[in-house]
């Protein structure tokens, strides 16, 4: 026993013992009271939207690109589209939809919570919807004094007037079960088996097979 009472001493502030990792908090889970919310567990900053902005492009752009329009490297080379985040329904999801998705998968989408780390997937999630505002905001959202320039004229000035158009997925892009065959370069799924033919009655139409030559 220690002067004060106690049989063990106290543990170092901030340290967590084996199986005391408070899992269930908004930070690694995205649910408040079992549903997504619309809020960032901590102040998002400049230097958080670079972060989400470098892991973004790390691990989100072989499938959604880097404007996050859901037609990357992999949905050209036959995989099927990713989400598009700038269509209506990725546009209603609150902020922790992204992050409980990275966290735990979401229809042919793996999970990357072995890659990346919690807070991380934040910084991701934060610099999706900074990604989104890009492609919705106005002149009212330019500070006072800020030079405001078209983004055809911008895509014209770098040599690619094409970035300024629609964003067309690919024709190599699966959008449903593969046919048999070869799709994509890669065999497709296999045919159905033919149903066993039906036999007929006992002793009906059948007859025994030939005897191979020189059996006895």
């Amino acid at each position: 026993m220690f002067a004060d009472g106690r049989s063990v001493r106290p543990q170092v502030e901030h340290t967590v013992a084996r199986g005391q990792l408070y899992e269930t908090d908004y930070f690694y889970t995205g649910l408040m009271n079992g549903k997504e919310a619309n809020m960032m567990p901590f102040p998002v900053t400049m230097q958080v939207l670079e972060r989400g902005q470098e892991r973004f492009n790390i691990y989100c752009t072989p499938c959604h690109s880097r404007v996050g329009n859901g037609a990357g490297m992999i949905v050209e080379r036959g995989y099927k589209p990713a989400g598009n985040f700038h269509d209506a329904k990725r546009l209603a999801e609150p902020l922790s939809h992204y992050f409980y998705v990275m966290t735990n998968g979401y229809g042919a989408m793996p999970d990357y919570k072995a890659q990346i780390e919690p807070q991380d997937r934040w910084a991701i999630a934060a610099y999706i919807r900074a990604l989104q505002l890009s492609q919705s905001a106005t002149t009212a959202d330019v500070p006072a004094g800020a030079q405001v320039q078209d983004l055809k004229d911008l895509a014209a000035d770098e040599g690619h007037p094409e970035y300024a158009g629609p964003w067309p997925l690919p024709a190599t892009a699966v959008y449903g079960p593969p046919t048999a065959g070869i799709v994509a370069g890669a065999p497709g799924e296999n045919p159905p088996k033919p149903a066993a033919a039906k036999t007929g009655a006992k002793g009906a139409g059948t007859s025994k097979p030939a005897r191979p030559s020189g059996a006895q």
